[in-house]
C-alpha cells in the first residue's frame, strides 16, 4: 500500500473529504459524496496494523486501540489537518481519516439565500444550521463567524468536536475549545462559556437536554448562539429540541424557544450535472406567525409559512431544488430524488 502521507496528499489535492483503510479492501476516499478506490490492490492485515501503529503516535495509544477497540486522534499529515479515527473490525484495525478544511469561504459564495447574509448582524438569539453529516454545516457556520470576525468587535467562543476551521482573529477575540481536549463535553463547555464574557457562542452539536437548555438560557441572557442538529427541516429541528425534555416541560420550552429562535438553515449537497456538488437549502426566518406555531406545537404548518416567506428572504428545500433545476445545475432525476414533495417539484421545475 502507498504511504498514508501520499494518500492524504492525493486526497487533499483532488478535493476528497475522507479516506478509509480496511483490511481486504482497496484504499478508498470519499469524493463528491461517493466512495472511490484510490489503489487497485487490497490492504493486508499487516499493512492495516502498521498504518494504525503509525497514526497512533505512541505504543500506549496503539495498545489502547487494540484493547478498547477504538481511539480518536488528530494530526497534520502532508500539510493537511486531519481527524483520525482508529477502530477494530474482525480483530484488525481499520482507519477513517477526515481531511479538515483550511480556507474559510466568503459567506456570499456558498449559494445560500440572500437573507442569510444578514445573520452576522444579529446581537442575540439562536440560529440553527441543520442537515445530515457531510452537508456543509460546518462550512456555513465558519463563513458566518468569519464574517462577524471581520466586521464586528466581539468575543467568539466555539465548542467543537473536533476543531475544524481555524480562525485568524481580526476584529474579534476568538477562543476555539475542543471537546475531549479543552472541555469534557459540549454541555460542560457551554456552561463554562457563560462565565467567559462571550458575545457569540458556537455549539458544534446540540444533542442533549442540558446543552439545549443552556443554549436557550444563553440566548435569553443576550448572547448570539449558533448550533447544529442532524435534522432535515426547520420544523423537525424544533420538534427535536422539544422532545429531549420531559412531557411536562414541553410547553415551557416551546414558549422559550419561540422567543429566542431567530432562523433555521437546513442544507443538503446535491450532485451537479457536470460533476461536483451544489448546495440546496431551506431557510426559515422566525416571524410572529411562526413564533405562534412554535408556542402552540403546530409545527407541521411551519413548512407552509416558509413556502410563502419569499418576500422576507425565506425558502423551502423544494423551492431551492426547483431553482437549481431551472439554472441547469442539477438533473430532473436528481431533483426528484432529493425532493421533499415530489409532486411540487415535478410541477414546477420546467
Amino acid at each position: 500500500m502507498t504511504s498514508i502521507e501520499t494518500l492524504v496528499a492525493r486526497a487533499k489535492e483532488e478535493g476528497a473529504s475522507d479516506i478509509h483503510i480496511i483490511c481486504g479492501l482497496c484504499p478508498k476516499y470519499r469524493k463528491d459524496g461517493a466512495l472511490e478506490n484510490m489503489e487497485d490492490e487490497p490492504v493486508s492485515s499487516e499493512e492495516c496494523i502498521n498504518v494504525a501503529r503509525h497514526l497512533s503516535g505512541t505504543e500506549e495509544v496503539f495498545n489502547k486501540l487494540m484493547k478498547d477497540g477504538e481511539v480518536d486522534a488528530a494530526d497534520t499529515i502532508s500539510g493537511a489537518r486531519c481527524r483520525i479515527h482508529l477502530y477494530k473490525q474482525q480483530g484488525v484495525p481499520s482507519v477513517a481519516i477526515r481531511i479538515l478544511s483550511e480556507n474559510i469561504p466568503n459567506l456570499s459564495t456558498l449559494g445560500l439565500p440572500l437573507g442569510v447574509l444578514d445573520l452576522p448582524k444579529l446581537h442575540k438569539g439562536i440560529v440553527l444550521v441543520t442537515g445530515e453529516t457531510g452537508s456543509g454545516k460546518s462550512t456555513t457556520l465558519a463563513a458566518i463567524l468569519d464574517d462577524i470576525n471581520h466586521n464586528y468587535k466581539r468575543h467568539i467562543v466555539t465548542l467543537e468536536d473536533p476543531v475544524e476551521y481555524v480562525y485568524k482573529a481580526d476584529l474579534c477575540a476568538i477562543n476555539q475549545r475542543e471537546v475531549g481536549k479543552d472541555t469534557p463535553s459540549f454541555a460542560a463547555g457551554l456552561r463554562a462559556s457563560l462565565r467567559e464574557d462571550p458575545d457569540v457562542i458556537l455549539i458544534g452539536e446540540m444533542r442533549d437536554r442540558e446543552t439545549i437548555e443552556t443554549a436557550i438560557t444563553a440566548a435569553e441572557t443576550g448572547h448570539l448562539v449558533f448550533g447544529t442538529l442532524h435534522t432535515g427541516s426547520a420544523s423537525d429541528s424544533i420538534d427535536r429540541m422539544v422532545q429531549v425534555f420531559p412531557e411536562g416541560s414541553a410547553q415551557q420550552i416551546r414558549m422559550q424557544l419561540s422567543m429566542v429562535l431567530k432562523a433555521v438553515i437546513t442544507q443538503q449537497l446535491l450532485p451537479k450535472k457536470d460533476g461536483g456538488r451544489v448546495l440546496a437549502s431551506e431557510y426559515m426566518i422566525v416571524t410572529d406567525a411562526i413564533k405562534n406555531l412554535i408556542r402552540t406545537g403546530d409545527t407541521p404548518q411551519i413548512a407552509n409559512m416558509v413556502a410563502t416567506s419569499a418576500e422576507i428572504g425565506g425558502q423551502t428545500m423544494d423551492q431551492s431544488i426547483v431553482m437549481l433545476v431551472r439554472r441547469g445545475l442539477i438533473s430532473r432525476d436528481t431533483a426528484l430524488h432529493y425532493a421533499v414533495n415530489k409532486d411540487y417539484v415535478s410541477r414546477n421545475m420546467n
